[in-house]
């Protein structure tokens, strides 16, 4: 029976805010990807990316924003015309979701969220003596493959 390891962490939110203002302000959604980063002590590997969508309808409308960070990304959109947003933090190098979530509902003025926490990823183990054992075992597995052809 293989061995199943927990990756990451991910932090799925949603909420929503009656200071839609905050919702579609550009500046201030590529704020928190910039700075979000170094207070979870995380490494930003890119800068953020904030684009601002047009749909077909004005419910339709509102940010979409991502920033990389070497332990995975932080993603949020808005959708100012209804009051909320949806915000994704993953990351491999564990975190303070507690923290996350109050930080998050505190800078949108969310007056109501709900949020999921994930535990994500298979066979990535954090102690080094089970990664050695996994990866022999998957070694062998690929020459036992190997030999039957």
């Amino acid at each position: 029976m293989r061995k199943f390891f927990e990756v990451g962490t991910h932090l799925v939110l949603d909420g929503y805010s009656t200071n839609t203002a905050l919702l579609s302000d550009m500046n201030r959604v590529s704020s928190f990807l910039d700075e979000y980063p170094n207070r979870m002590e995380m490494t930003k590997i890119m800068p953020p990316y904030v684009f601002r969508y047009q749909g077909g309808s004005p419910q339709e409308n509102g940010l979409s924003g991502i920033v990389l960070i070497a332990e995975s990304h932080i993603s949020i959109h808005t959708f100012p015309s209804k009051g909320y947003l949806s915000v994704d933090v993953f990351s491999c190098k564990p975190f303070d979701v507690d923290a996350a979530t109050d930080y998050l509902v505190n800078y949108f003025k969310l007056s109501e969220f709900t949020r999921q926490v994930l535990d994500r990823g298979l066979e990535y183990p954090r102690d080094l003596d089970e990664s050695l054992s996994l990866v022999v075992d998957d070694r062998l597995d690929s020459l036992e493959k190997i030999a039957h052809t």
